[in-house]
């Protein structure tokens, strides 16, 4: 294989389906097929594969040899995706190497990857840089006491999630004593740190709630969705039941795109999909490596992804 074949690096064991997409993005770009190796190779740990099973290293004249599954490949350019929130600390390690090794990539930071994935870093950088977010607590197996004074801090009204993503469940609107110990024992179950924001008090007229998710590449908004969530008490998703709503760049409302912008430098992220709301005087409520595609996503993102790795 050629020096120049594009290398598509994903987690094979993910269903998401973001693979699929950046796949046909490449024969796109490149009217050619993408190399497809798994990540979990490169991995360190904790990938369901034995760690270290794949080899990284210099393959002359700038380019990188990769090594996995019987597969072997030369290649300048690698495109990362779809690697899971949980995973991610175990592919630092490659995402080191491909840097090291100046491979063309946007996905090969280790430190921006942590800071987004990694909810307690991405409130700290805000806080830092001044990114407008909701006031934010981090619990790490609090007592009840201590939860319930950090509950009533915020207003007695908030969200709770994981430090790290563990899937679409794992996020509850708390308002009460009771609901605030249910999280508590659904976090300490799978040993998690946790975190508690105020409600942002983002509702349509008619009561609904409603956030925005804007893709930004590059330092410039390349897509912008609205969703709307009948359901108060339910994450802003569509996995949630959200309904999607594509917009127009230009019908964001004023200063989210820059806002999202800047929330994406603050994380050091060449892509990232960020959440945010209007209300409250315009919030982040966090930031995506890996932003799913959805309808357009192709056109709009995975192909404009793509083309930036292979840019002068």
């Amino acid at each position: 294989m050629g020096r120049r074949d594009l290398v598509l690096l994903t987690d094979h064991s993910s269903i998401e389906g973001s693979r699929e997409v950046m796949a046909t993005a490449v024969r796109t770009v490149t009217g050619g097929a993408p190399v497809l190796l798994d990540a979990r190779h490169f991995m360190t740990a904790g990938a369901d594969l034995p760690p270290g099973t794949g080899r990284i290293e210099a393959g002359g004249a700038g380019g990188v040899r990769l090594e996995a599954d019987g597969h072997v490949v030369t290649t300048d350019t690698v495109v990362v995706y779809e690697i899971p929130p949980h995973r991610r600390r175990a592919f630092a390690h490659c995402q080191r190497l491909l840097r090291a090794h100046g491979v063309r990539s946007l996905g090969a930071d280790a430190r921006a990857w942590r800071a987004a994935t990694e909810k307690d870093v991405t409130v700290a950088c805000f806080t830092r840089d001044g990114i407008p977010h909701m006031p934010t607590i981090t619990l790490s197996g609090p007592s009840p006491e201590a939860a319930a004074e950090a509950f009533e801090r915020l207003g007695g009204d908030v969200w709770a999630r994981p430090c790290v993503g563990m899937g679409g469940d794992d996020v509850f609107h708390v308002t009460t004593r009771a609901q605030l110990a249910a999280a508590a024992r659904h976090y300490a179950d799978y040993g998690a740190d946790w975190l508690i924001a105020r409600d942002a008090r983002n509702f349509t007229a008619d009561g609904r709630r409603h956030q925005y998710r804007v893709v930004v590449l590059g330092g410039r908004v390349v897509r912008a969705v609205e969703h709307v969530q009948p359901d108060p008490d339910a994450p802003c998703n569509e996995s949630r039941g959200a309904a999607c709503i594509m917009l127009h760049i230009d019908e964001l409302p004023s200063g989210l795109g820059e806002l999202a912008v800047a929330a994406a430098k603050s994380l050091g992220l060449p892509l990232a999909g960020v959440d945010l709301a209007a209300e409250s005087g315009g919030v982040v409520f966090e930031v995506n490596v890996h932003p799913a595609f959805g309808r357009r996503g192709l056109e709009q993102v995975a192909v404009p992804y793509v083309a930036a790795h292979l840019a002068p």
